[in-house]
């Protein structure tokens, strides 16, 4: 899935941003590709619905405080490649447990080694 490379980017690179916090991560995924997926086997696949899927992913986030910039991309992913309901599972659900598996993995050894002044979750 295109939008976990960006993702990577936000995690590795700027683990303190609020927007790279494990909730926004996997909430953001996983509410706009439901999303996606409910207006895809709704609506079906529209210059209008590809619009509001965007536009709804993003008030989405906001209103449920998980934004997550590259997630914003995920209405108009699931609609193009016509996805199943299925696509919630893998790759999203188990691609976003592994991502966040390996940046708590990588920031906490980095962390615990010195190199980092910080820990990933962002710590208040």
């Amino acid at each position: 899935m295109a939008p976990f490379g960006a993702t990577m980017v936000l995690l590795y690179a700027l683990p303190q941003s609020p927007l790279a916090q494990p909730k926004n991560i996997f909430f953001g995924h996983l509410l706009t590709c439901a999303l996606g997926l409910l207006l895809l086997h709704s609506l079906g696949v529209s210059p209008l619905t590809l619009g509001l899927g965007t536009g709804l992913g993003v008030g989405l986030m906001m209103l449920t405080n998980t934004t997550h910039p590259p997630a914003g991309a995920n209405p108009l992913l699931v609609m193009l490649a016509g996805a199943d309901w299925q696509f919630l599972l893998t790759p999203v659900v188990s691609g976003l447990l592994l991502i966040l598996a390996f940046g708590w993995a990588y920031h906490k050894s980095l962390y615990i080694k010195g190199i980092s002044k910080h820990s990933w979750p962002k710590t208040n």
